[in-house]
Formats: C-alpha cells, sequence, structure tokens
C-alpha cells in the first residue's frame, strides 16, 4: 500500500510538472510567407515563449532600432543584458502587451532608476 501510495504521488507531481512547462516557440513560426517577422506585432507572449537565443536576437534588433532612432552609435552590452533580463521578466507577468509597449516601460523605469531625464 506505501509503494502505491509513493507511486500516485510521483505520479501527480510528474504530472503537474509536466502540465505548467511549455515548449519553446521558433520565431520563425511567427514569419510572413516570405520569412519576415512584423516586430511591431510580436507580444511578450511570444518572446517569453521562444528559446533564450531568439530573444537575445530579437533584443539586438530592438537595440539597434531603439539606438537607430535616437543616433546612437554605441552600445553598453552589460545595459543590455540588464534591459532583456528585465524585458523578459516584464513580458512573463504582462503576456497580453506587444513587445514594443514593454520596451517603453522598461526603459522609462531604468532610466528613472539611473536619473535619466528625457526631453
Amino acid at each position: 500500500m506505501r509503494k502505491m501510495l509513493i507511486l500516485v504521488a510521483m505520479s501527480a507531481a510528474l504530472m503537474t510538472a509536466g502540465s505548467s512547462a511549455k515548449a519553446q516557440v521558433d520565431l520563425s513560426a511567427y514569419a510572413d510567407s516570405e520569412g519576415f517577422i512584423d516586430i511591431q506585432a510580436l507580444t511578450c507572449a511570444q518572446l517569453a515563449g521562444t528559446w533564450q537565443d531568439q530573444a537575445d536576437l530579437l533584443s539586438a534588433w530592438y537595440s539597434g532600432w531603439y539606438n537607430g532612432l535616437a543616433k546612437r552609435h554605441y552600445m553598453d552590452i552589460r545595459k543590455g543584458r540588464e534591459a532583456e533580463h528585465e524585458l523578459i521578466a516584464y513580458c512573463k507577468a504582462n503576456p497580453q502587451l506587444r513587445i514594443i509597449q514593454a520596451i517603453d516601460i522598461v526603459f522609462k523605469s531604468m532610466r528613472e532608476r539611473a536619473g535619466i531625464k528625457v526631453q
């Protein structure tokens, strides 16, 4: 009887762990027929649900986009990693937002903490 209870408990634990785990989705799943991804349409759920190397790729793309808009020609690797980490954490908590909305919120928070005022 004891062995049976242990097996039932282990099976229940494995089923619970398996049901909460989500499969990673490759970014190519969001590409159109020509292979392009509409970066502005991607959601936080999609970022949080992709592979880490692809989240890194997206973060680098967004960093280049924002730095290009600001006409900056340099990169702070440490801050970039920090921003990516904060963005993914924020996206996991707010999967319904588009990534570009989450970036605005995360960047604003990072600037406030650093005492940076945007004109």
